[in-house]
């Protein structure tokens, strides 16, 4: 073999020395820290969360609870009537996932989310002012024009319920005001600006002496379903994901009906 070829094989041996030596160090490092029992840093995701107004205290519980247990993620929500959420997803709103105050609206979006799935269920009260004036203690004492009666509007979920049910017993209530959601009607009531006002228990729960609540009887009342589900146009399908299911576990579910929320 002549000098130049022995020289040429020598300089390619060196070569593929020098390049193995970081390869190999690069495996021991990696074996040293699986040996140490560390783990990868866990990616950051960024979750933005449509969901009903009625669902704000309980979800703000929910999603630090949610972020404590999954290191790396944080939940943003964007609270609104259900008729808004469905507006907004229309629109092309970048978000992630969609809890509805009812199954029709969520149902109307079928092609913009996936499988949606109940996780929560609530039932109306009257909401009457401090001490209750009038002594309202039914639905019938609503319809008594001296009383200051605020709904939610007819294509909110809340207002909906309210209709039916008082449709249902021929009550004919004629309300100073039709609100944009539930959080509004509440509002209005524990402000004096009405007497009374038909909401969620679990809203009226969190009022505290504010207002007076007045249950209403199961065979009188509708149920309030809650379905979730992922956005089609999420970035973060797979989180998304993750979360909409973690919200039927017995974690979530217990920090929903600890709130006042019944059993999906």
């Amino acid at each position: 073999m002549s000098p130049i070829m022995i020289r040429r094989r020598t300089a390619a041996a060196a070569l593929t020395a020098a390049l193995l030596v970081p390869l190999a160090a690069c495996g021991k490092s990696d074996d040293k820290a699986a040996a140490a029992g560390t783990t990868p840093e866990p990616k950051a995701v960024n979750l933005t969360v449509l969901a009903a107004s009625s669902l704000t205290d309980v979800f703000k519980t929910a999603g630090a609870e949610y972020e404590k247990t999954h290191p790396g993620t944080k939940i943003t929500f964007s609270f609104a009537g259900s008729q808004e959420l469905a507006a907004q997803v229309k629109q092309g709103a970048p978000a992630d996932a969609l809890v509805t105050a009812d199954t029709k609206t969520m149902d109307g979006l079928k092609a913009e989310t996936g499988d949606a799935t109940v996780i929560a269920k609530n039932r109306l009260v009257i909401a009457a002012g401090k001490a209750n004036p009038f002594k309202i203690d039914e639905l019938k004492d609503l319809a008594d024009t001296k009383i200051k009666v605020v709904l939610a509007a007819p294509e909110v979920p809340v207002g909906r319920y309210s209709k039916q049910i008082l449709d249902a017993q021929k009550i004919e209530v004629k309300p100073v005001s039709q609100e944009p959601n539930v959080r509004a009607v509440l509002s209005k009531v524990e402000l004096g600006e009405a007497d009374a006002g038909l909401v969620y228990k679990t809203d009226s729960a969190k009022s505290g002496d504010k207002v007076v609540t007045v249950e209403i009887p199961d065979d009188q009342n509708a149920v309030a379903s809650y379905p979730a589900a992922t956005l089609k146009q999420s970035k973060n399908a797979t989180d998304a994901a993750a979360f909409v299911a973690w919200l039927s576990t017995p974690e979530a579910q217990k920090i929903l009906q600890d709130a006042g929320f019944q059993k999906a």
